[in-house]
């Protein structure tokens, strides 16, 4: 009988296949029979323990991160917090809005959300930081280098998205 966590894992496996479109025979094709649907399908039902090599493996064939699999929220919690992403509002209001027109809306979107106008800065969370980046076509670390060179981020910013 599953245990309640293997069920809750394999809850997580199945949605993560799903959200990708696979079935379980799209898996073992698009691996090229590296993973076998009966192999998965016993992890998805909790019926198979997973090692966690087996889950690395699984969550990088996913390209996900192996927190995203585990049940409740099992994210490793990190060892020093992680550098804040600070935007210097009054130095983004100075610059052109063809250039900065869409990180000033979305500040301006998460100032009206928080009610804070206190109009000097606004820290973001990585989470925004990756939304802006699909917003201006660039990876974060690109977006966070541009974003340094218009006075908007602080140098520091740099860590924030080594830990992406």
């Amino acid at each position: 009988m599953p245990s309640d966590y293997a069920k809750s894992l394999g809850a997580r496996l199945r949605a993560i296949r799903t959200q990708q479109g696979l079935s379980l025979h799209g898996v073992e094709e698009k691996s090229r029979g590296r993973w076998k649907a009966v192999v998965v399908g016993s992890y998805e039902r909790g019926d198979r323990a997973v090692t966690v090599q087996k889950l690395a493996e699984l969550a990088e064939f996913y390209g996900v991160p192996v927190s995203e699999l585990l049940p409740g929220g099992a994210s490793p919690s990190p060892l020093a917090p992680a550098p804040k992403l600070v935007i210097d509002l009054e130095r983004l209001s100075q610059l052109p809005k063809d250039k900065a027109g869409p990180l000033a809306r979305y500040a301006a979107t998460i100032q009206s959300q928080r009610g804070d106008y206190n109009g000097k800065v606004l820290s973001i969370r990585q989470e925004d930081l990756r939304s802006l980046a699909v917003i201006y076509d660039k990876s974060p670390a690109e977006l966070t280098e541009e974003f340094i060179n218009w006075g908007v981020l602080d140098a520091e910013a740099r860590r924030a998205v080594e830990s992406f």
